[in-house]
């Protein structure tokens, strides 16, 4: 769908980008910008920041930047089309039926045949499951203790080991180059058609609509790997998405439960528990805990019990508490997942361990007193130490005495010995901060090359846009030709041209991809060392960086050359550069 870019325009100009990102994120004033902790990664010191003059924001820490439309499309996982509706609504201004451009509609076509096909494709799947071909599949699920009802809820299935999906697809009307486009078919030159899932009973994947997206599959036997999902299409990124949080979504509970697996969720969902849901074979990712926000604010951790299990809820504590969530991990000791602690224990007992699940930090200190031996003293005041450094995660000081007060309790320790240590802990961390500050400014001094020089002009022109009239002659846009650099030259150039200024945050919206708005953003909201200059030093420094960039591009030129009038012209402009002075 296609909105036309003035209107694009004006939401984003109705959007104050401090007001909407204050909605979500903790920000204060510092100096020209507002500061906070990160959405997008955990960390517990500010790196966030947002400049209201630029209608920007840039994370220094993981990269992360855009304007308006970026920080919606990244916060909620949504389309840009989608970021608009969102923004239109907050900046009241209705939104006419958007004209759909053919680029569009193809690609509108395209999406809705693969979640056809994924459609046929679970049909059939079930179909086989429940026919004779089906059998030891079935077995499978009945022998886990899955009802019928259960299997046709999940709509579980069966490939059998034939090639069976692809010919029932192509009667279907289906082409290859939509099969391939779908990760469900591969094709070989010497083989021909090859179905990704063999011999393995199936799991569809549905989005929070419904609509089934991929699939997962357990085989039947020895073969590896023992689980497999579907490969990322248009309409699949495991990363965003989560199995069950389409049933888990209207849920009545308060809260989620996470598990790790397919069968842990659906075990849960027939013993009653509809709040399970669970991340697709890989570890939980900050996508995945925003998506839980926006359905509820409190995450029970149902991992397994083992060693690996221990480790992912580890893993997956900072990330959920990242997104604002609050978290507790339930003990299902002495038994490894869900599924085994029902069949064994049944639903009212794990009930009774939700109810007791354990606060998230009171997890981790139990889990780190493992790895000490408190009959040793200098391991028991390892521990000490340890437990101190974890409490500075605590950026809330009431709320670290509190832990404080507990801990020094359970573990026997004076409070204020205990708060001395977390002082000490604090003070050795702020040293290496500033080490690690110290390094990096000096890494940044020896680095080097094209980029660097185009991007330091490009950040000083969007900051003082008025520098184009003094570089024009020597300099314009056809001399950037790195990447991104060549294409934010010409927006910058252009701008300036057309409006006597240069508004970074509408330069960001001409970009569509997210990871190109995030270098973009990143581009426009680095640390200019010029700005710390007199005007002498900054005049000095002006003239050897459009110097670089013009005989940077020079030689370039002349590498492609062919013609010798065009080696003698380049020449002729290499002579000049000599004469090259810009006043301020």
């Amino acid at each position: 769908m296609y909105y036309p870019d003035e209107l694009v325009e004006e939401i984003r100009e109705r959007t104050d980008i401090v007001d909407l990102i204050s909605q979500y994120v903790n920000l204060k004033k510092q100096g020209g910008n507002y500061v906070g902790l990160c959405p997008f990664h955990n960390e517990k010191t500010p790196s966030f920041s947002v400049n209201r003059e630029k209608q920007i924001y840039h994370c220094f820490g993981c990269g992360a930047g855009g304007n308006a439309y970026t920080f919606i499309m990244e916060y909620d996982s949504v389309s840009f089309r989608e970021a608009i509706s969102a923004l239109a609504d907050r900046a009241g201004i209705i939104l006419p039926d958007a004209d759909e451009s053919e680029e569009s509609r193809r690609a509108a076509d395209r999406k809705k045949r693969l979640l056809d096909i994924h459609t046929q494709a679970a049909t059939y799947y079930y179909s086989v499951l429940i026919s004779a071909d089906g059998k030891t599949g079935y077995s499978y699920f009945t022998d886990r203790g899955l009802t019928p009802e259960t299997i046709k809820r999940f709509g579980l299935g069966f490939t059998g080991k034939g090639n069976g999906l692809y010919r029932f697809l192509k009667s279907k009307g289906y082409s290859d180059d939509e099969l391939k486009a779908s990760g469900l078919v591969n094709f070989d030159e010497k083989y021909g058609a090859k179905e990704k899932f063999w011999n393995r009973v199936m799991f569809p994947i549905m989005d929070v609509n419904n609509h089934v997206i991929a699939f997962g599959g357990r085989v039947l036997g020895d073969a590896l790997p023992k689980y497999m999902n579907s490969p990322e299409t248009p309409i699949f990124d495991k990363s965003r998405n989560l199995y069950g949080l389409n049933y888990a979504r209207r849920s009545s509970e308060k809260f989620f439960l996470l598990c790790e697996g397919y069968m842990d969720v659906i075990a849960l969902h027939q013993a009653g528990f509809a709040s399970a849901c669970a991340s697709l074979g890989t570890a939980l990712t900050g996508f995945q805990a925003r998506l839980i926000k926006r359905y509820t604010e409190r995450v029970i951790i149902t991992y397994d019990s083992d060693g690996a299990g221990v480790k992912a809820a580890l893993r997956a504590i900072p990330i959920l508490k990242g997104a604002g969530l609050s978290v507790k991990v339930l003990d299902m000791r002495p038994y490894k997942d869900p599924d085994e602690f029902i069949k064994n224990l049944g639903s009212a007992e794990y009930r009774k361990r939700i109810e007791d699940a354990q606060g998230s930090f009171a997890f981790e200190v139990m889990i780190l007193e493992r790895d000490y031996d408190f009959s040793d003293p200098e391991q028991k005041t390892g521990f000490y130490n340890a437990m101190a450094k974890k409490l500075l995660s605590f950026e809330d000081e009431l709320e670290r005495n509190n832990y404080i007060e507990a801990l020094a309790l359970k573990y026997n320790i004076r409070i204020d010995d205990l708060k001395k240590l977390v002082a000490k802990q604090s003070a050795g961390i702020a040293g290496i901060k500033e080490n690690i500050s110290y390094t990096k400014k000096k890494e940044r001094v020896k680095e080097d090359g094209i980029g660097q020089a185009q991007g330091l002009l490009l950040t000083w022109l969007s900051n003082e846009p008025e520098l184009i009239n003094r570089i024009s002659g020597w300099l314009d846009a056809e001399d950037f030709f790195e990447e991104p650099y060549s294409l934010v030259a010409r927006y910058v150039f252009d701008e300036y041209e057309n409006c006597g200024t240069v508004s970074p945050a509408k330069i960001i919206n001409r970009f569509e991809d997210v990871n190109e708005q995030t270098i973009v953003a990143g581009l426009f909201e680095r640390h200019l060392p010029e700005e710390d200059f007199d005007k002498t030093e900054k005049e000095k420094v002006l003239n050897e960086i459009v110097k670089r960039i013009r005989k940077q591009n020079i030689d370039r030129l002349a590498r492609n050359a062919s013609r010798p009038e065009e080696l003698q012209k380049l020449m002729v402009m290499m002579s000049q550069l000599e004469k090259l002075h810009i006043s301020l």
